[in-house]
């Protein structure tokens, strides 16, 4: 029996910023997979390629960003090496987006349902009755109340979590392979994002589209995700199953982000934190990029730079992993 083509399938991805006084290399050999009906949750620090990582599969990287190395493939489709109109035909149809702020995604001179409309009869081959029909029915499976009717409302008219409803029923039009959801519930309040959340994860399962979802918050990974790929500096420095990795964290970095999260019913005067700060990428330092900020940092780890090793379900790139020593 075939084992199913991977929703995402991201091979030693490096990305790089060419400048007059030298190059950046943002994204430094990134692999992922990301199976149908999966949640891959991408966490970490502001500039540790979470969102880079999503742009680049997009096709959307900000020039003069480029991708220097790897390969990305979208439901077996290899798509590092379109052009930008074949890219074009890739996104909505094979791959969806979901970004922080709908009104950034949403045409505020425009009814929802007209863009709705044109991004199904782009997709397909609908007629425009069929495709307000097919409309409706997304608005109504992403929860809009009275979606025969809310189909003609403008973008301002609805409020912000059932503007993030509309961009995600937007995402779903073509039917995608793989959804990128970058930070999706960071400008809604804690009720409007659990529902966010759960209507992600019940739409990757009736859909079976995987799902790379993007955050700084392990909480929202912890309750929405299957996996979980933490960033560090523009590379994957643990990967494995949430519970796995929320339990028992394996690289220093990944233990501060859990240790900074407070336990329910836990009184401490001080929450914990992780000293110092993410290094800029013309001040990336050598051997493993964490190394000044980490407790446990020997010899080995400022002159050398660790791989991903596995250990149980999970995987880490840390020195005291692979023979115990620093």
């Amino acid at each position: 029996m075939n084992s199913p083509v991977p929703a995402l399938e991201v091979r030693g991805l490096t990305v790089e910023f060419p400048s007059r006084r030298a190059t950046l290399t943002a994204l430094s050999d990134v692999s992922l997979t990301i199976q149908p009906g999966e949640i891959l949750g991408v966490v970490g620090e502001s500039g540790a390629g979470k969102s880079m990582t999503g742009m680049a599969v997009l096709g959307l990287l900000e020039p003069p960003g480029r991708i220097a190395a790897g390969e990305i493939r979208i439901a077996g489709t290899r798509t590092d090496t379109l052009d930008e109109k074949a890219m074009a035909k890739v996104r909505g149809r094979i791959v969806g987006a979901v970004f922080q702020d709908p009104l950034t995604s949403l045409n505020p001179l425009f009814t929802v349902g007209q863009q709705l409309i044109e991004t199904i009869r782009l997709h397909s081959r609908l007629d425009a009755r069929d495709a307000r029909d097919r409309a409706v029915a997304l608005l109504k499976q992403v929860g809009i109340p009275g979606a025969g009717e809310r189909i003609d409302h403008y973008p301002h008219q609805f409020s912000g979590g059932m503007r993030q409803r509309v961009v995600i029923a937007l995402a779903l039009a073509g039917n995608p392979s793989l959804i990128i959801a970058d930070e999706p519930t960071t400008a809604l309040d804690v009720s409007i994002q659990a529902q966010i959340t759960a209507l992600l994860r019940q739409l990757c399962h009736e859909h079976g589209a995987g799902i790379m979802l993007v955050t700084h918050d392990m909480g929202v990974i912890a309750e929405t995700a299957d996996r979980v790929a933490v960033m560090y500096a523009g590379r994957v420095i643990e990967i494995g199953p949430v519970e796995e990795v929320v339990r028992h964290p394996r690289h220093p970095y990944t233990r501060g982000l859990m240790g900074a999260i407070p336990s329910l019913g836990a009184r401490v005067a001080h929450l914990a934190q992780i000293d110092g700060a993410m290094p800029r990428l013309n001040r990336i330092p050598q051997g493993c990029a964490f190394n000044p900020r980490c407790p446990l940092a020997g010899p080995r780890c400022r002159r050398d730079r660790p791989s991903l090793v596995a250990d149980g379900a999970s995987a880490a790139a840390c020195w005291l992993l692979e023979g115990g020593v620093a």
